[in-house]
């Protein structure tokens, strides 16, 4: 697995904002609109976050690699956690939420920036306070998914 520091020239940095969705009102990452990424990509070329609500992805938080699922309300996309298996990224409620767990420590509010990372677009990001340095383990997963495999097996 390589090893990438997040200064590295191959990697896009977008600033997210914080927000509040839904009913606990628990901050959250909210993800720009495709077209409204040229102003808050720092380095790296990027064309988009490549995700849509629904999509499963690995989030990598002061070193440790987590499941989240993009979702979605009335103002675009966002993140509103991170958990430590694909299963609990499904179904919330039933485990511990580490991506509010580390905005809660770091003393986060509403409308402060945190800046994501694209590992692998559409894949895997990290997650990091503004003027932090880190080093990533980039494990890429496969390029298609089992459905396009047994397509194509199906001719």
């Amino acid at each position: 697995m390589p090893r990438v520091p997040s200064d590295d020239e191959s990697l896009a940095s977008v600033r997210v904002r914080l927000a509040r969705s839904g009913g606990t009102r628990r901050l959250c990452v909210r993800l720009p609109a495709d077209d409204d990424l040229a102003g808050v990509v720092e380095s790296g070329e990027l064309d988009a976050l490549d995700l849509t609500v629904g999509d499963a992805v690995r989030v990598t938080i002061d070193r440790e690699e987590y499941h989240a699922r993009v979702d979605g309300d009335s103002d675009g996309r966002l993140l509103r956690g991170a958990y430590d298996n694909r299963r609990l990224a499904r179904t919330p409620g039933e485990g511990r939420n580490r991506l509010t767990a580390w905005l809660e420590e770091g003393g986060r509010e509403e409308g402060d920036v945190v800046l994501l990372d694209v590992l692998a677009a559409g894949e895997s990001y990290g997650l990091r306070l503004p003027g932090e340095r880190t080093v990533y383990d980039v494990r890429r997963g496969p390029r298609s998914s089992l459905a396009d495999i047994a397509s194509d097996l199906d001719g």
